[in-house]
């Protein structure tokens, strides 16, 4: 029988749904893109914010009717949306087999089997621990780049945030699990390794009572295959010297900082239930810009949060305008049921969010062009990820840009260049948020 898995939302959720396919591989069942040919369809969900959530709600109901129709055998939810709403999920719609948490991934095998033996299934283990999974994942990202979730959870509980509801406190995973599991994603022909959690920065504090998260970085780069290490998802009130010291010196780990601060006012930074300051912040961001130049910075706001002003959204415009982010991301703020910001009384309108919003992506954009520009004539190392069909144009990422968020770089190739490789290239122009560029010799690591 074969398996069309749908897997939305973050690149963590991937991770889980890498490993359900692993599991799922070992017993034997195959794999689909295809509806026609699928006999099951297993759906991990994301509800992190409304738009998301309305996408796994839409999913849902359309894999429901291939259900009806008997187009399928058996229809599976799992994930964020799959832990929050069990039993709406189940009395609403009929069509789901089965459902399964956030920390029960581990039991997909057994579930389907259940399933296909006629039976309905909730599973749901609690969320303390972390599921254990020994099968090896299938990689779904094409092969030259993979994520490495080194952690689940999350401590910090923002008030505008539901993950610790649906993920569970902090959990480190064990470094030597770690470490084994990145050996196989180097075996697998990965060249770059993007490590992700709810928060990257505090990993191992749980298991070894310290912050461990440089000499993970140390011996994931002692690993032999990997050309670039990347990392998301850093709290700035979490970056250490000492992690600032091992991305500046170790040759893999790649010049780049994911660094989400939702907000620059104070006031507003509080009421999220933030750990910085605006000055905090500007400390810290310029003491990661002296000791490593090249740093390119990420991070993401939010627009229109409860009890914003209009003063607090032209700090923040003003924070963002001086700060010069390489790459942001805005989202409109997100009610989100049961947490603490979802039921403040001063609550922004839907519109002034959004305009909010798209005021900080124009000037964002501005930024970003101008950054651009002054790439020109840079020779940078990038990883092809494919070509234009029938241009002599292949395309690619540099250390600035992670997967499926950033931008992209059109190299010029009479040849066909090969994805997974490096190369050398001259950025020779700009346009938007992405770069072109000719081929200068090849990489060597």
């Amino acid at each position: 029988m074969k398996i069309l898995c749908i897997s939305l939302g973050c690149d963590k959720n991937l991770v889980d749904t890498e490993k359900m396919l692993g599991i799922l591989g070992e017993g034997g069942y195959s794999f689909t893109d295809s509806e026609e040919e699928a006999d099951i369809v297993l759906i991990n969900t994301c509800c992190f914010i409304n738009d998301a959530k309305e996408e796994s709600v839409n999913t849902i109901l359309e894999m429901a009717k291939l259900k009806e129709s008997g187009h399928i055998r058996a229809l599976i939810v799992s994930g964020c949306m799959a832990q929050r709403y069990q039993e709406e999920i189940l009395s609403e719609v009929p069509e789901v087999d089965a459902i399964v948490g956030t920390a029960s991934y581990d039991e997909i095998r057994a579930v389907l089997d259940r399933v296909l033996g006629g039976e309905k299934v909730s599973c749901f283990h609690g969320l303390s621990s972390l599921p254990d999974v020994r099968e090896k994942r299938r990689i779904t990202t094409g092969g030259h780049y993979a994520y490495l979730k080194i952690a689940e959870g999350c401590d910090k509980r923002c008030t505008y945030c539901i993950i610790p509801s649906l993920r569970g406190p902090y959990r480190s995973v064990p470094m030597e699990k770690l470490l084994e599991e990145a050996r196989y994603l180097a075996d697998q022909g990965v060249k770059e390794l993007i490590l992700v959690a709810q928060e990257t920065t505090v990993y191992g504090v749980d298991l070894y009572g310290k912050k461990c998260l440089p000499d993970l970085l140390r011996r994931l780069a002692g690993i032999e295959g990997f050309a670039w290490i990347r990392l998301l998802y850093c709290y700035p009130e979490e970056i250490t010297d000492e992690l600032i010291e091992v991305i500046r010196t170790e040759p893999k780990v790649c010049h780049y900082l994911d660094i989400p601060i939702q907000h620059a006012s104070d006031r507003i930074l509080r009421r999220m239930g933030r750990r910085t300051s605006q000055r905090e912040l500007r400390e810290r961001i310029a003491a990661i810009r002296e000791r490593i130049p090249d740093i390119a910075l990420r991070t993401t706001l939010i627009s229109g949060f409860p009890g914003e002003t209009q003063e607090d959204h032209e700090e923040l415009y003003r924070f963002v305008n001086e700060m010069e982010f390489d790459r942001l991301g805005v989202f409109a703020y997100s009610a989100e049921e049961d947490t603490p910001a979802a039921a403040y009384p001063d609550q922004v309108p839907e519109e002034i969010r959004e305009s909010r919003r798209d005021e900080l992506m124009e000037l964002q954009q501005e930024i970003a062009f101008e950054n651009a520009e002054k790439m020109k004539g840079r020779v940078l190392d990038v990883l092809i990820e494919g070509c234009v069909a029938d241009e002599n144009v292949c395309v690619g990422r540099t250390y600035r840009d992670a997967p499926d968020v950033d931008g992209l770089i059109f190299v010029n190739s009479a040849a066909p260049l090969l994805s997974g490789e490096f190369r050398r290239v001259r950025v020779t122009g700009a346009f938007e948020y992405d770069l072109t560029g000719e081929l200068i010799d090849e990489f060597t690591e």
